[in-house]
């Protein structure tokens, strides 16, 4: 098993790869075009990423790739579409930064009452000014929306309610039960959440129906002077809006993510926005903690093995919810060689597609039970020629 990792990962992953009998080859600067070559070259069998992008140029240099893992909780780094036509597995590993996230967003939140930064700047410079710096809300009994209650939306909640704030939220999952659960009262769209509440912060997943979302009309929902934050992904929002927002209901804005985003770690960068003195900026770093990088460790490691060992691949996210199949059979045979061979054998003749297919072994090793999905329905004659061989015991068909 050959394995690339193409980003910077905990120190200790790599020996921990070469433990589990792999290959490992580390070039944390490949990118892009250097990236597709070194896939070539080097025709791993696994390419581990955190933040680089894997397109579809890198997936098809691969002959041997089956497996790309995003060090991270998103794939939106990944050409999900090129992977599947392949045949090759994306999984990630969600949840393991949801607390270094959640306490960045506190930093933030605490930044935009009590302009901590402003404060270091001022003092860098000599000045001393406890007039302007000493007003400041406080959070206790203030309201915070929480837009996402998935993993880091839920640690979020639990710091903001030991902060004494009062919290409520929207999120697609987010039903009754769950927000009693979560001790948070529950809105039926983002626009209700944050109307009224003192500070916003958005944990959405990047997707088709979220990109741009965050835009006039939730701004418009919110009261003026109210904070907002953004340690999601930058393309949720629309930053023009939001630029307009602060001007007109004079926001404090605080942002990990941004539009257009170097893949560098060190990079210039320039967008109006950052130099908005209403918005603070950190460098996408909400994930960049020694904890959460040990946790996105193991987890990467655990989805190697997986890998090796054959078994069900964690945290796969391209994996179809619903094959074609409209119908299934099960097929109680013996455990002999060539009786599946036979079956498929049939199933050819008679134009029909296997779209999925579990064998279930029973004890002793003598008899199996195949559960195979298809395309299509098998006719009485293909039945009765599956149940003439004498290795086949039952067959049935049924609808799905």
């Amino acid at each position: 098993m050959r394995i690339l990792v193409a980003d910077k990962l905990a120190p200790f992953v790599p020996g921990r790869l070469q433990d589990l009998g792999a290959a490992v080859t580390v070039d944390a600067k490949a990118d892009g075009e250097s990236l597709t070559a070194r896939i070539a070259e080097l025709d791993p069998d696994v390419v581990i990423v955190r933040s680089t992008q894997v397109l579809a140029p890198q997936i098809q240099a691969g002959k041997r790739l089956a497996l790309v893992i995003r060090a991270g909780a998103g794939v939106n780094t990944i050409d999900l579409a090129t992977c599947s036509k392949r045949g090759v597995y994306v999984a990630n590993c969600p949840g393991k930064n949801s607390i270094a996230v959640a306490e960045l967003v506190m930093g933030h939140l605490v930044n935009l009452d009590r302009r901590i930064v402003d404060n270091a700047v001022a003092l860098r410079k000599h000045t001393w000014d406890k007039k302007t710096f000493g007003s400041a809300r406080g959070l206790a009994g203030r309201t915070l929306a929480v837009i996402g209650t998935g993993q880091i939306g839920q640690e979020v909640i639990t710091r903001a309610k030991a902060f004494a704030m009062k919290v409520v939220g929207w999120s697609p999952e987010l039903d009754a039960a769950m927000a009693a659960r979560l001790g948070i009262t529950r809105f039926d769209s983002i626009e209700d959440a944050v109307r009224g509440a003192d500070a916003v912060t958005i944990h959405v997943a990047l997707a088709k129906e979220t990109r741009g979302r965050i835009g006039e009309s939730v701004f418009a929902a919110m009261k003026p002077g109210a904070y907002f934050i953004n340690a999601a992904r930058g393309e949720i929002v629309d930053y023009d809006a939001l630029a307009r927002a602060i001007e007109e209901k004079h926001f404090r804005v605080g942002l990990d993510v941004f539009p257009d985003e170097p893949s560098a770690s060190q990079a210039s960068y320039s967008h109006a926005i950052v130099d908005n003195p209403a918005v603070y900026g950190t460098h996408h770093i909400g994930a960049s903690t020694d904890e959460s990088e040990e946790a996105v460790g193991y987890e990467t490691l655990r989805i190697v093995a997986a890998y090796r060992d054959g078994a069900a691949i964690p945290n796969v996210v391209n994996l179809a919810t619903r094959t074609p199949a409209n119908h299934q059979l099960v097929i109680r045979h013996a455990d002999r060689v060539g009786v599946l061979a036979r079956v498929f054998g049939y199933l050819r003749e008679a134009n029909i597609n296997i779209e999925d297919m579990q064998n279930i072994v029973f004890s002793g090793g003598e008899a199996a039970c195949a559960r195979i999905g298809i395309v299509g329905e098998l006719n009485l004659e293909s039945l009765m020629k599956l149940s003439s061989d004498p290795d086949i015991y039952s067959v049935s068909q049924v609808g799905i």
